[in-house]
């Protein structure tokens, strides 16, 4: 073992030569850091500025931009927490609040599909859990390369696995999410995952150090090997052919040890024994010390030689920067940490008290005696580098413009229309995705009132009254590679009109912004225009963004993947008996079915559409218009319909249009509709493919029950709301009839709508364990 690298050591040595370009650290940056320290670093300061001013612990590219979140912030009187914190917390009840956050593990997920998964979802359950609540259910919002390519078939069952075991380990129910297929994802599949929890809103926890004297204690799992220098190398850097020498171990997770973790948490939370918390994830123990106590504005010792290891030949720098998995820090009362320990030994939960807080201002580490580490925190947490990095319009995206998907051939007759139909229905990012929902437990815990493949989950949160949560999760990377601020305002108003077809009031937001390299101006272009876009629509409805992540360096070589911010949006149901599902419901006896009616109005907006890129490989021309007064408009009628009891079921239109609306809709409950596509208007006929694969924003279809049809329809019309009558809920019809062009029997559109995700990937092994 070499010498130990001391703070002494580094005063004396001021010209030893250190690896911190290695590290991911710039000349200047380096240059910086002996200015803090006013020496040279230690090997392990060195380690830990390397992580902490990383791109994905310091967010020093994207600050500048995020920044309008907190700028153009609607009223919020129900957040409790906000940006800056580890997950956003809204209250929802004179009781209760809920706090939510979604998340990127996209570079361990290809390394390691199976474990980069597993803990993505176990990094996110301990942010919830640092704010002081029971994680409740889990989404994952997942993107893949082309459906066929050979890698797919590795990476997709490892991710789908390693979610399935981790959260059913964990007894949480996976409610939503997306699996998406493009080819620009091939070598760099998007893995996000959000957790929601609910804790009493007098519980809230906040991750502050304070409190000179109180004692540091780190809970749960030995720290290994894994995961070192995962955020530094990993997450902050492009994948290319030189990268496998330099990809850092993935992260090892132990669902069962999380589980003790979370129950001795709340134990500990509800008999008041926790001044702060911090998780150990990203950046491991060098970030939970650093932010704990620099939230404090105070000072703190560690001992480092206190932390228990499962590899006993750790040294210090690779001790600090272990991301192992299934650990928290804890800040106690001296007088409380017999009470933390027993509470933590009867949950079987390793809990050692490794420093103290101090009056100092500095982040002291000391191993065996000898000081290894001494920086003010802040420098660490929250002084990192920030860059005004160059932006510039893609070179490309006038020509792209131009090339509109509206100048396409497309199907004129009834039997081309089928045809497309039930191409479309059997395509990847269309067909059903039951393949995959199935290896997750959707309703443990008893609370699951709606979940895959509707529109939102739905969760009870609140027995005694009925109050629930809807939370929906949205992107589209080929709208947002047309034009970055309305594609993420796509996703957004996607999101929310989701939940709103439950019946739920939109409250808040989160988002993962998923982009390629800081260091393209075209990307970071991309960037402003999507952050500019998502502000401006949180602020347009009225919800605050809580939270959130950015995640770039998402490309392979030089080329990026589409820009594709996802967005999470949480609502509110007063009861959960209120909720509307999104399948048409059959009629009861010898009862007429229930009216169909469109919502919002179509335009012929085909570019970006699932029609264009499955019919003729082609990505041109501009997204569909976005219209927030309209979406708000939507939401407060489905919401009150929803109360009223004027709607059986309700679907939002969005990817594959009004076709695959209907499909959905009839296949959920096995009930089949006719329809009848109206005119234009004036006694012209509408161009029938039009209204059955536009992707015009701002419409939902519902279905009215008989007696209901005046009243729902006065409602729209008080409120300004387009309505359009389509049809009606027909058993008798066997399947979807569009009257006048085709018809489709049920068992056929099932036949296509099912066989895809299996003939793919059912042959496949799925875990790489």
């Amino acid at each position: 073992m070499s010498e130990l690298d001391t703070v002494k050591r580094a005063e004396e040595t001021a010209e030893e030569l250190q690896p911190f370009a290695e590290l991911g650290l710039k000349d200047d940056e380096y240059e910086r850091i002996r200015e803090i320290l006013k020496r040279r670093p230690t090997q392990a300061e060195l380690a830990m500025y390397s992580i902490m001013w990383s791109e994905h612990c310091s967010y020093k590219s994207s600050r500048v931009h995020l920044r309008q979140f907190g700028e153009k912030q609607p009223p919020a009187e129900s957040m409790l927490a906000g940006i800056g914190e580890n997950a956003g917390v809204v209250r929802v009840s004179d009781t209760l609040a809920v706090t939510f956050k979604v998340e990127s593990h996209n570079h361990p997920s290809f390394v390691e599909p199976f474990q980069g998964a597993a803990t993505g979802i176990g990094g996110i359950v301990r942010d919830i859990l640092a704010m002081g609540a029971r994680p409740v259910a889990v989404m994952d919002p997942l993107r893949f390369g082309a459906h066929d390519h050979p890698d797919t078939a590795r990476v997709l069952p490892g991710v789908v696995a390693g979610i399935g075991r981790y959260g059913n380990c964990l007894g949480l129910p996976n409610i939503g999410g997306e699996v998406v297929f493009d080819p620009c994802y091939q070598g760099n599949p998007l893995v996000n995952a959000l957790c929601v929890g609910v804790l009493p809103a007098d519980r809230l926890q906040n991750k502050a150090a304070a409190g000179v004297g109180n004692v540091v204690v780190l809970l749960g799992a030995k720290a290994g090997r894994d995961g070192i220098g995962g955020v530094s190398v990993l997450a902050s850097a492009t994948f290319d052919e030189g990268s496998e020498a330099r990809r850092p171990s993935v992260q090892v997770g132990d669902p069962f040890t999380e589980k003790l973790l979370i129950e001795s948490c709340l134990e500990l939370y509800d008999a008041g024994l926790v001044v702060g918390i911090q998780d150990l994830g990203g950046a491991g123990l060098t970030c939970a010390l650093s932010e704990t106590s620099a939230a404090a504005g105070l000072g703190m010792h560690a001992y480092l030689e206190r932390v228990p290891l499962r590899e006993p030949s750790m040294e210090p720098h690779e001790i600090l920067a272990s991301e192992s998995q299934e650990r928290m820090l804890l800040v106690v009362a001296p007088e409380n940490v017999d009470a933390v320990l027993a509470i933590a030994d009867k949950w079987g939960v390793l809990a050692t008290n490794i420093g103290a807080v101090t009056d100092t201002g500095r982040l002291v580490v000391t191993w065996h005696d000898e000081t290894i580490v001494d920086c003010p925190p802040g420098s660490l947490a929250d002084d990192g580098p920030v860059y005004t990095r160059p932006v510039r319009e893609p070179s490309d995206l006038v020509l792209i413009h131009a090339d509109r998907a509206e100048t396409l051939p497309r199907p004129r007759t009834g039997d081309e229309l089928r045809e497309t139909l039930l191409k479309l229905v059997a395509s990847p990012n269309l067909c059903d995705k039951t393949w995959v929902t199935e290896q997750y437990d959707r309703y443990v815990l008893g609370n699951t009132v709606l979940a895959q493949p509707e529109d939102a989950g739905v969760l009870r949160v609140d027995e005694s009254t009925g109050l629930g949560i809807a939370l929906s999760v949205d992107g589209n990377g080929r709208y947002t590679r047309l034009d970055p601020y309305r594609g993420a305002q796509l996703a957004l108003a996607e999101a929310y009109r989701n939940v709103a077809v439950t019946g739920a009031t939109p409250v808040a937001v989160t988002n993962c912004l998923n982009f390629g390299s800081p260091e393209d101006p075209a990307v970071m272009w991309q960037f402003q225009q999507a952050v500019t876009g998502l502000a401006d629509g949180c602020l347009a409805l009225g919800i605050p963004v809580t939270g959130g992540n950015v995640s770039f360096y998402n490309q392979t070589g030089a080329v990026a993947i589409n820009p594709t911010p996802v967005v999470g949006v949480l609502g509110v149901l007063a009861d959960v008996a209120d909720r509307v599902p999104m399948g048409f419901a059959p009629p009861v006896g010898g009862s007429a079915g229930d009216r169909i009616i469109l919502l919002g109005e179509t335009g012929e907006e085909l570019s970006g559409s699932e029609w264009a890129w499955v019919t003729h490989g082609h990505l041109g021309g501009e997204p569909p218009r976005v219209d927030l007064e309209r979406e708000k408009l939507l939401a407060d009628v489905l919401a009150t319909a929803a109360r009223l009891g004027h709607v059986t079921a309700a679907h939002d239109l969005s990817d594959g249009g009004l076709a695959q609306a209907l499909v959905e809709a009839v296949l959920r409950r096995g009930v089949g509709a006719r329809i009848k596509l109206p005119d234009a208007g004036n006694g012209r006929p509408a161009d029938p493919f039009v209204l059955l694969f536009s992707e015009s924003a701002g419409r939902a279809l519902v279905a009215v029950p008989p007696g209901h049809e005046r009243a729902f329809t006065s409602l729209c019309e008080e409120r300004g709301l387009p309505w359009t009558p389509l049809g009606v809920v027909d058993a008798a019809a066997g399947g979807l009839d569009v009257q006048g062009q085709f018809a489709v029997p049920l068992a056929e559109l099932r036949e296509a709508y099912t066989g895809t995700l299996p003939a793919l990937f059912g042959h496949v092994v799925g875990a790489d364990r």
